[in-house]
């Protein structure tokens, strides 16, 4: 083996030597991060028992967050001016699941791999509502309950209701208003004009 083949291979050996030493340092920090944390609460703890004589019951924050063993965060548990709101992240730290508690009232979203809402579950004063979206982020389907009813949607592309199942109200041309029941279908055309009903 020639001298600068010698070089090459110890040049190498000295950049996987310095790869190595970075990981452990990054593995080290986390561990200090997670002890200074780990201690943090058992002082906490302690400090509550040495008061109360007890465990604490209580672990007073404004927000959380947990991270993976890469450092993504993954978990987020924040309180902000319109509620607490939960977000779970997947390995690459897009949000797939939001929960939320707003003035309206709660909410669940499920999100595909892009962060796009999927589904949505909210319940306001007016009733629950599950709303469906396509890939790009248009609602596709909906079904609600109100006082009137529940009520299935079906949207088309350019945001137009196709079809409706269930109660609705409709005001007529002479301005008459009318609340389908239950048992009511109707289909609309493109331009959101009725094409069919029954009854």
């Amino acid at each position: 083996m020639t001298t600068e083949e010698r070089l090459e291979t110890l040049e190498k050996e000295l950049a996987r030597a310095k790869r190595r030493n970075r990981r452990l340092l990054a593995v080290a920090g986390l561990v200090v991060g997670a002890l200074a944390l780990v201690w943090i609460v058992v002082a906490a703890a302690n400090r509550a028992q040495a008061q109360g004589g007890g465990v604490p019951t209580v672990i007073r924050a404004r927000s959380f967050a947990l991270v993976d063993e890469n450092g993504k965060t993954r978990v987020e548990l924040d309180v902000t001016k319109d509620g607490p709101v939960l977000v779970l992240a997947d390995e690459n730290g897009t949000p797939r699941v939001g929960l939320v508690v707003t003035k309206d009232g709660p909410g669940l979203g499920l999100y595909d791999e892009n962060g796009k809402s999927g589904a949505t579950l909210d319940v306001t004063k007016d009733g629950p509502a599950l709303r469906l979206r396509d890939k790009n982020d248009k609602v596709r389907a909906a079904l609600v309950v109100t006082k009137d009813g529940p009520a299935l949607g079906l949207i088309d592309e350019n945001e137009k209701g196709r079809a409706m199942l269930g109660t609705g109200r409709t005001v007529l041309p002479d301005g008459r208003e009318i609340t389908y029941p239950e048992s009511s279908l109707r289909l609309f055309g493109p331009d959101g004009k009725t094409i069919w009903h029954a009854p």
